[in-house]
């Protein structure tokens, strides 16, 4: 392991990416920032966290447990992803629509729904973009009862599985977010399952940015007011309901840095729509971008045992950028790490190794260490038997 570099301030990391590790390429590119800035948002709870580290860059009333309305069906849906990805569900199965599904989801509830007709059977997959385009109740239901053979053990599913996940103010009542005295969330936890939808089923998050779905012949838009407007949005879930008022789960992707925002108890469609794309805007402009390294670029050497050279030059296998917020910088360390020493022959762009950048102990960035020649195995007994002696006084 080498030594960890620590940096101080922007310059410093700069200087050092420059002339210490990357003299060739590397290279600086600062967007202009607001940082620190205070924010007030209207909203009663709200939370701004970033997407690859989990860190929380804004929260108010976060852990306070509150109705989310239908901003819980992502747990409804991590049900779902979860049982795909392991193979006991499968994207073509059908699910009957019950007399219950029909009845407490369908039209004649006046909620939201996808109009699925009294026993029929409906693919998975269209289940899935009625719940995450249309936010149908009935599909929730229908999904809940062929999954755990009712709702209420489905919901009994749905939290233990959440705790587990870290949305440990979780309690579901039900799969669809209708309202229950005994069914809340914070805001914090809906950022949590959002975090783990993204990072871990992008095969399925993208079912969040579809605009429209058909269904029965109704064509129903997608209620996500981020998507039309606000460059970089492809998710995720609004909410409303009387006793919860107008929720919204957002996340963007801007220059490599991807955001998700929770908002709840606002008090119209409009108020929500202003407050995630403001809270979005504050939380983007917080942040510098910076190139690191260029592939190729050389960030140490490696001792070669037996080889026809001592060393190889240890390059960077892609480019590094990083976009870091003010605080962010004061805690970020580069590390450069590989298991020496080397044993000839070593081919050329060999990876043997990681250069990963840090921000207070969690990787916000990773690459590969590939060799940057290649080292021939040496004949010469004697020359092995001194390498020997070296690596054993001095180590690697």
């Amino acid at each position: 392991m080498m030594p960890v570099q620590r940096f101080r301030n922007v310059a410093f990391i700069l200087l050092a990416a420059c002339l210490l590790l990357a003299p060739p390429g590397a290279r600086q590119l600062f967007a202009q920032s607001k940082a620190d800035e205070p924010y007030e948002p209207r909203a009663q709870e709200a939370i701004l966290i970033d997407a690859r580290t989990g860190r929380v860059l804004f929260e108010k009333n976060a852990d306070l447990a509150v109705p989310p309305a239908s901003m819980s069906k992502l747990m409804t849906m991590i049900m779902v992803f979860e049982a795909l990805k392991a193979g006991t569900l499968t994207l073509d199965q059908k699910f009957r629509v019950s007399e219950d599904a029909w009845r407490r989801g369908g039209a004649s509830s006046g909620g939201s729904t996808m109009y699925a007709e009294l026993n029929s059977e409906v693919a998975l997959e269209d289940l899935i973009k009625g719940v995450v385009v249309q936010s149908a109740n009935d599909a929730c239901i229908v999904i809940a009862e062929n999954m755990a053979g009712s709702e209420a053990a489905f919901a009994e599913l749905m939290t233990k599985r959440a705790h587990e996940l870290g949305a440990t103010n979780a309690t579901f009542r039900n799969a669809t977010g209708l309202p229950d005295p005994g069914h809340t969330m914070s805001v914090r936890d809906l950022a949590i399952l959002a975090r783990y939808i993204i990072n871990t089923f992008p095969e399925y998050y993208r079912y969040y940015s579809i605009p429209e779905f058909t269904w029965n012949k109704i064509r129903q838009q997608n209620r996500n007011p981020l998507l039309k407007d606000y460059s970089g949005a492809d998710g995720m879930k609004t909410g409303y309901t009387k006793e919860a008022g107008y929720g919204l789960i957002g996340s963007a992707l801007r220059d490599g840095r991807r955001l998700i925002v929770v908002i709840a108890g606002l008090r119209s469609i409009n108020d929500r729509r202003q407050e995630a794309q403001s809270l979005l805007d504050w939380g983007f402009s917080q942040f510098r971008t910076m190139d690191v390294y260029a592939k190729g670029d050389r960030v140490g050497q490696a001792r070669v045992w037996g080889g026809t050279a001592r060393n190889v030059p240890l390059l960077v296998g892609d480019d590094v950028k990083v976009s870091l917020t003010r605080q962010e910088k004061e805690l970020a360390d580069i590390k450069l790490s590989y298991t020496g020493p080397l044993l000839a022959p070593v081919s050329n762009g060999q990876k043997v190794g990681e250069v990963r950048f840090m921000v207070d102990g969690v990787a916000v960035a990773e690459v590969p260490v590939v060799t940057g020649g290649a080292v021939p195995v040496e004949n010469s007994m004697w020359s092995r038997a001194i390498d020997s002696v070296f690596i054993m006084v001095f180590g690697s």
